[in-house]
């Protein structure tokens, strides 16, 4: 008897096509992950030339307001008269501090000159908001995917604060041995971080890769953040799927979505010019949203960097104008400015 279960437990754990039978749609059978079913995929008979993008790439001119970037002091200034409120700043790209009761929150912290391994990468036009050894103490450490422009190694074994609670998507705590807390998370796996905090990981149209050899070996993913009575989606990077009513229709209504509206023109390389499968536009952004019942929108990913081909102002204008085309008030789809500190009560009022 003893022998037999030992020869079916065996069989349980060498066939893969056993163990996949519970596995969900995003797992495939040989290890790697896959977008949720029915989202779009990218044209496979697409060649991508790094020569011909880096030529376009030049062309862009990297103009932008004053007023795009709050001085240093004055952020430092601004952080320090808020330590106490429920506030949001953009420290640039995807990275922002979340000032929710008493947990301090970090997204996609990038500190780097570069968005790439070693110095290799698009350098970023514009500083972080503050350096990296002046943020102020972080509760919790959010990472979405391991792309460059969001998983920034330099920045993670220079982090300040190891005590600090990790979250992250399957296959990605290997990167954060020197912390203390790390937590995986599965698509709808949830953690209670606090009394006050809730945090759910959720699907994302994207993917993931680092090398020549690992793509989609990680996870990739959306953070649903409930604090007391409210929920903020942290939704970067993705592109548009019908995941995402589902979501509304589950998690809804939103109070505040953070999403992607930049990095979406990548013409002549791609065949659409306002088109990629894994970055909302400005307007698909906003088609997000109302999907997710969101009541407000921030526009992040742009900038910061050039990564795509679209003028690097366009983001933010075509997100504005659009807006109640899609049903929300012009001043409910923000934008930042870099350095900005905003109290969470004046953004949801």
């Amino acid at each position: 008897m003893k022998k037999f279960i030992f020869v079916i437990a065996a069989f349980l754990v060498i066939n893969p096509l056993y163990s996949m039978e519970n596995k969900p749609y995003h797992h495939n059978p040989d290890g790697t992950f896959r977008n949720p079913e029915g989202s779009p995929k990218r044209d496979p008979n697409i060649k991508w030339s790094y020569k011909i993008f880096n030529e376009e790439r030049k062309k862009i001119k990297i103009e932008f307001p004053t007023s795009h970037v709050v001085p240093r002091k004055k952020v430092l200034e601004n952080l320090e008269k808020n330590k106490n409120e429920n506030y949001i700043t953009w420290i640039g790209h995807a990275t922002f501090l979340i000032r929710l009761g008493n947990t301090t929150i970090i997204t996609d912290p990038v500190f780097s000159k570069n968005t790439g391994p070693l110095i290799f990468g698009p350098k970023r036009y514009v500083e972080p908001a503050i350096k990296l050894n002046e943020i102020p103490p972080v509760d919790l450490f959010l990472l979405t995917h391991n792309h460059y422009d969001h998983q920034d190694m330099s920045t993670i074994r220079n982090f300040p604060y190891k005590k600090a609670k990790v979250l992250v998507p399957l296959k990605l705590s290997k990167y954060f041995r020197r912390f203390n807390d790390v937590s995986e998370l599965d698509w709808y796996q949830e953690i209670q971080v606090n009394n006050d905090i809730k945090v759910t990981l959720l699907p994302a149209v994207h993917w993931s890769k680092r090398s020549l050899t690992d793509t989609n070996k990680t996870l990739w993913g959306n953070f649903l953040i409930e604090y007391k009575n409210k929920k903020i989606l942290f939704a970067c990077d993705t592109g548009v799927g019908d995941i995402y009513k589902q979501l509304g229709e589950k998690y809804g209504p939103i109070d505040l979505t953070f999403i992607n509206i930049g990095a979406y023109n990548f013409f002549p390389i791609m065949p659409a010019k306002d088109k990629s499968v894994y970055h909302t536009n400005p307007e698909e952004a906003l088609q997000v949203a109302r999907d997710l019942k969101s009541k407000k929108v921030i526009g992040m990913h742009w900038g910061t960097v050039v990564l795509s081909l679209e003028p690097i102002m366009e983001p933010p204008f075509r997100f504005k104008n659009s807006a109640e085309k899609y049903g929300f008030k012009k001043s409910d789809a923000i934008v930042f400015n870099i350095g900005e500190v905003k109290k969470l009560n004046e953004i949801l009022d």
